[in-house]
């Protein structure tokens, strides 16, 4: 009884590492953004150029962790590593709930949002799990030999390492966030007639002897001429709809909005999406400017967007329309930087990074046709990862106790 207690709790613990840490390594750069942003409220931006490693190590270590418990390969070790990365995270995630410098923790990343008390009962109950796990860390049920449990876990590294490094090259192959490729902007961003609107209580403050006192406008001394009025202000009661889409503006150097005119614009549109325009990458700012000017030729609108102040961008977007937005828009928008995204009567029909966009010459024609065909490609690569994995955690689930049940044939033959 105890042993099958044993085994559940490996898989399950080992099937929420997996699942937090495969998620993450969806989009390694969404997880390194959010790694620096717990650096910078904690005062550690001086790390900000290692947050990519960390981001690396961190779904790594996860993804690792998980499946050595599931498959039972090193059991010990892996069960010191759950055990170490819960003493760590839970009381994080105590002091992200108290004092909330970062409202969303990403130990999903964008798959499953929580809010950071969510997030620390979440890990309450996961640590629960770890703990019985470390402590029957010595039972050998379903365990792996040392070198079958090597083996595995070198294989798994391999594997996750090789998936990570697409994600960061290519785009990530599953786009959880409201600008993934389909999303029409305009109605994204757009807030219904009948939405509910944020409730405000408002607040009268009076003063009477040099003593100030709030009040609320059923209960404020309209009569009591001995109270003076000094302010009132707005205290959020409810809060309304927030549409998908509410942080997206594009605006010209002058400061004029052209968010509509870009995202209502006929036909299509290509947007070049640059962060730091000094810091994107060069060979991806040339690939860019040559689809620009190739694009500009066709009659197809091309416009850089960036982050960048205008003064120190205007000399890197010279012939080209350059419109200017938030960097951490931005970097939601498309992890890439450069990146690129393809509207089509408002809607996002291609997204690409620098490293995997097509040559200049294959935009001609249609570009919605080249669109389908970038996004056929990497929709059959995504059912290739998620295949792959299914077996992969088949396997890891089924392997120790078919090793255990060939042993068991073995002992009876001899």
């Amino acid at each position: 009884m105890m042993s099958t207690l044993t085994r559940i709790s490996r898989i399950v613990t080992g099937l929420i590492f997996v699942f937090s840490g495969f998620v993450k390594g969806i989009d390694p750069m969404g997880t390194a953004f959010k790694i620096g942003d717990y650096l910078t409220a904690f005062g550690m931006e001086w790390l900000d150029g290692i947050a990519v490693p960390l981001s690396i190590l961190l779904c790594l270590i996860e993804f690792v962790t998980g499946m050595m418990l599931i498959t039972g390969s090193m059991v010990t070790i892996a069960s010191w590593m759950a055990a170490l990365f819960m003493a760590l995270f839970t009381p994080l995630t105590l002091v992200l709930a108290i004092y909330n410098p970062v409202s969303d923790c990403g130990c999903f990343g964008d798959a499953v949002v929580l809010t950071n008390w969510q997030t620390f009962f979440k890990n309450i109950a996961i640590t629960l799990m770890v703990v019985f796990v470390f402590a029957r860390r010595r039972d050998k049920t379903a365990v792996l030999p040392v070198m079958t449990g090597l083996n595995a876990t070198l294989a798994f590294i391999f594997i996750f390492l090789l998936f990570m490094r697409y994600n960061l090259a290519c785009l990530p192959v599953i786009d959880f966030r409201h600008y993934s490729t389909g999303t029409n902007l305009p109605g994204a961003m757009a807030v219904p007639p009948d939405a509910e609107p944020d409730k405000y209580d408002i607040r009268f403050i009076y003063e009477k002897d040099g003593v100030q006192q709030e009040f609320t406008l059923n209960d404020y001394p309209a009569d009591d001429t001995a109270w003076k009025f000094i302010d009132q202000k707005s205290v959020l009661i409810s809060k309304g709809y927030v549409p998908p889409i509410h942080d997206f503006t594009l605006v010209t150097e002058q400061g004029l909005d052209m968010t509509d005119q870009v995202t209502g614009q006929p036909g299509d549109v290509m947007l070049m999406i640059a962060r730091d325009l000094a810091e994107s990458d060069r060979d991806g700012l040339a690939r860019g400017y040559d689809l620009g000017l190739t694009l500009q030729n066709q009659g197809v609108r091309f416009y850089i967007i960036t982050a960048t102040p205008p003064n120190e961008a205007r000399d890197m977007v010279t012939g080209f329309d350059a419109l200017y937005a938030d960097e951490i828009t931005l970097k939601t928008i498309i992890r890439s930087d450069p990146g690129f995204m393809l509207l089509h009567n408002g809607t996002i029909t291609g997204k690409w990074s620098y490293q995997n966009l097509p040559d200049t010459e294959e935009f001609s024609g249609d570009l919605n046709a080249l669109a389908m065909r970038t996004q056929t490609k990497r929709s059959s690569r995504m059912v290739t990862v998620i295949a792959i994995l299914t077996v992969l955690l088949a396997v890891a689930v089924t392997l120790p106790f078919s090793l255990k049940e060939r042993n068991e044939n073995n002992k009876i033959k001899q």
